[in-house]
């Protein structure tokens, strides 16, 4: 007796196939572009923390300009940087990285608090 696949079983095959074949594509779909996202987003908090601390330690957030990129190493991301008073001579810098990922402006914002000593005038403590 030979054996072989009937018609019906076949057929039955082709329908399960095209049933979940789609929805595991679209399940790769999301994993890849959540992956795309991790990578932005940790690419972005390590460039504008490095910028954060550039713009702390040289005490530049005081006298510089408000924006600019990272360079030709990093040409997808640009920043912006404001000061915001506080308190007892507390400013707050918040530093914001932009970048676009599938044709949206995406952001992330990284903030550190400074204090300016009014007996130095301006020199950061």
């Amino acid at each position: 007796m030979r054996r072989a696949f009937t018609l019906i079983e076949v057929m039955a095959t082709l329908v399960l196939l095209g049933i979940v074949l789609p929805v595991a594509m679209r399940g790769i779909s999301v994993a890849l572009a959540a992956s795309e996202n991790a990578r932005h987003m940790s690419e972005a908090a390590t460039l504008g923390q490095a910028k954060l601390n550039e713009i702390v330690s040289t005490g530049e957030w005081a006298t510089m300009s408000t924006s600019g990129d990272f360079g030709t190493d990093w040409p997808a991301y640009q920043w912006t940087c404001q000061t915001v008073p506080r308190d007892y001579n507390v400013t707050e810098l918040v530093l914001t990285v932009n970048w676009l990922q599938r044709g949206q402006t995406r952001s992330l914002n990284v903030s550190s608090m400074v204090w300016e000593n009014p007996a130095t005038s301006g020199q950061l403590q």
